[in-house]
């Protein structure tokens, strides 16, 4: 069996030797010259002389290599993407809308006042608007039904903190 430092030690031997051999790939690709590949070439078609000379060809910088190609796909175009103008009837309005009356009774009246909604036939949005309870319609809905409220404390439905929040707010019928 192996001591810890013996363990230790074979492990740095694993690691450096690891980094040789990357450092090892890395030069040997870096310096083997890179086979290029021959265009085949095709014979252009005779050409009239033409009346304005051709301009000459540019040249290269000497410090230009081209001998290590990245390989790199080549990049395509993205299809442009045309976006709606917007309307000449389209206006910002000069003063924000004016708060729902409805919604502003129901946000600040005492929860007594507030429609009932029964457990066992509100819907998943009904649930989920419950002042103070959050998305709790999906776990209602999966243990109805419901003989009382209270039911919701006994199956384990809601916490005890959510369930006085919203007790005044639901029903069962």
């Amino acid at each position: 069996m192996l001591s810890g430092s013996a363990i230790v030690r074979v492990s740095v031997l694993l690691v450096v030797a690891g980094v040789l051999a990357a450092l090892a790939q890395f030069l040997w690709i870096r310096s083997a010259p890179q086979p290029v590949a021959e265009v085949p070439t095709v014979a252009a078609p005779r050409k009239e002389p033409s009346p304005e000379p051709e301009p000459p060809a540019r040249a290269l910088p000497p410090e230009a290599d081209f001998s290590v190609r990245p390989s790199v796909p080549p990049v395509q175009a993205a299809p442009a993407i045309r976006e709606a103008a917007p309307s000449a009837q389209a206006t910002i309005p000069a003063s924000p809308p004016a708060p729902d009356p409805a919604a502003a009774a129901q946000e600040s009246a005492d929860p007594r006042a507030v429609a009932l909604v029964d457990l066992n036939t509100a819907t998943l949005t009904q649930l989920n608007g419950l002042r103070g309870g959050g998305n709790i319609g999906r776990a209602i809905i999966q243990k109805r039904p419901y003989g009382s409220v209270d039911q919701l404390l006994a199956k384990r439905v809601l916490s005890r903190a959510t369930y006085e929040r919203i007790k005044d707010q639901v029903t069962v019928q």
